[in-house]
């Protein structure tokens, strides 16, 4: 399980480094100084949870396997997702209502990073 959390974490590490490129050069004339802003967040914080990501596979490598780590990094790919991805959504399309998913997101990432403490409580 730790493979394919390090892959995912490397994955979307990527991905945040691209659509970080295409939103510099490609969207930077196309939306407001606010929706650049939006945009950006999106990025940080997919960046911050792609590293996360990483953190969970060493963490399997430490601890072993548990249904707490294991959910930290499903958690982790959830808040990417509903996060980042409605942040993406809403500055490109300007749908507000896209930033009603943002919170649920943003309680994926609290959730992970409980979940992920909670699994080396012990050790």
């Amino acid at each position: 399980m730790h493979n394919k959390s390090f892959i995912a974490g490397c994955v979307y590490a990527f991905l945040a480094v691209g659509l970080g490129a295409f939103g510099a050069h490609a969207l930077k004339e196309r939306l407001s100084a606010d929706m650049m802003a939006v945009y950006h967040t999106g990025i940080q914080y997919q960046m911050f949870h792609a590293l996360a990501l990483l953190v969970v596979a060493f963490a399997y490598a430490y601890a072993g396997d548990s249904n707490k780590i294991r959910w930290a990094g499903r958690l982790f790919q959830l808040g990417i997702v509903l996060f980042s991805g409605s942040l993406y959504v809403l500055a490109i399309s300007g749908l507000k209502w896209f930033g009603a998913i943002t919170p649920l997101g943003g309680v994926s990432f609290l959730a992970g990073w409980m979940m992920l403490a909670l699994s080396l409580r012990k050790r």
